[in-house]
């Protein structure tokens, strides 16, 4: 019997182990999945930790939306229905703010949200 616990055990850990490091044992970059839509990023608020390769998945629900990050020299259009993938990896801890850079109506310059990268 404790054979097959051992045996159960091993599983779950090459579970767990594959959930997180990829076949070749590095670290699978974190996604964080975006959604704009006028005038709002949803979350409009992210979390990342310095160091570690993060990929943004960002689809607009209506109209063509931009995506800017500068702090990290991160941009890209988001075309109306698609998704857009970005990577980076954050090089510095604090917050910084992403915005909405091309014109999507009255009320686009609001439309901004945070990155939140910490040790």
């Amino acid at each position: 019997m404790n054979m097959i616990v051992s045996m159960i055990i091993v599983a779950l850990i090459g579970i767990v182990t594959n959930n997180s490091v990829g076949e070749s044992g590095r670290a699978v970059d974190k996604t964080i999945q975006i959604a704009a839509k006028k005038f709002e990023f949803t979350p409009g608020e992210i979390t990342a930790k310095k160091g570690e390769p993060v990929v943004l998945e960002i689809k607009s629900e209506d109209v063509n939306h931009g995506f800017s990050l500068p702090d990290f020299g991160v941009r890209g259009d988001v075309k109306s229905g698609s998704v857009l993938r970005l990577s980076f990896t954050p090089n510095k801890t604090g917050q910084f703010t992403f915005t909405c850079d091309v014109f999507c109506g009255s009320g686009h310059e609001d439309m901004a949200g945070t990155l939140n990268v910490t040790e």
